[in-house]
């Protein structure tokens, strides 16, 4: 399996990814775009996953480099490759297919309950129906076209989606460890302004070990169902 990670800042890695992705021997390449925003060749990628990220997927003036990552992440999932997304990346799939990203209601950044909107329907990914999951978000997104909506919380409607078979996106973080904790909160620490959905940094760091093997464990699952090779027609688009 030849798996393709875009990343977007050095400090929003793969966290728990990494050890399904080395447990099943794949390749992994990356395009770095904060280093080097060069993608690869579709046809040499099977497994695309997208990262998050402090930016916005309307910030192509500054970043032009996203209009050509919405290009590839498009062709990515009209050619019938797995696409995961996640935050940033959950936001870009949505761009890719003409839906709006814009500011939610109000910014969401700490351990916070979404709930299973979906529970039953055997041909979507299937998330508990309730699950504490680490989330750190300020914007959101319409569905693209097609696509159906997986997960919501209170703070956000649209917390995860899956369009077609291959392509899910998550507007939280099943990735997270102590350690990529810790990088996101150094380096974003200044956006911990007390409200209703935004924990503090001790209530960020206090939190059981069990919490993170469960959303890692979701993760896990999640690339399951992925990385199963499903019947699907390589022509079929969505959205315009």
């Amino acid at each position: 399996m030849r798996v393709h990670v875009l990343q977007h800042v050095p400090f929003e890695g793969l966290g728990s990814i990494q050890s399904w992705l080395d447990a099943r021997g794949a390749a992994i390449s990356w395009t770095r775009f904060y280093d080097r925003p060069q993608l690869p060749e579709l046809s040499d990628v099977d497994f695309v996953i997208a990262l998050g990220g402090p930016m916005s997927v309307n910030d192509e003036a500054a970043l032009p480099w996203l209009a050509d990552e919405k290009r590839f992440i498009r062709q990515a999932i009209d050619a019938g490759k797995p696409v995961l997304g996640i935050c940033l990346g959950a936001q870009l799939i949505a761009s890719a297919f003409g839906a709006r990203v814009y500011p939610n209601r109000q910014k969401e950044i700490g351990w916070l309950s979404v709930e299973n909107v979906v529970s039953g329907i055997a041909s979507l990914f299937q998330l508990p129906p309730f699950a504490k999951v680490f989330h750190w978000h300020g914007e959101t997104f319409d569905l693209p076209p097609g696509a159906i909506r997986l997960a919501s919380s209170a703070a956000c409607d649209n917390q995860a989606f899956q369009l077609g078979q291959n392509v899910v996106g998550l507007q939280f973080h099943l990735e997270t460890t102590p350690e990529s904790a810790d990088a996101i909160i150094s380096h974003c620490r200044d956006e911990l302004v007390p409200s209703e959905f935004v924990q503090s940094e001790v209530a960020l760091r206090t939190v059981s070990p069990s919490s993170y093997a469960e959303v890692n464990r979701i993760m896990a699952a999640l690339l399951d169902f992925l990385a199963v090779p499903k019947i699907t027609d390589p022509k079929r688009t969505f959205g315009h």
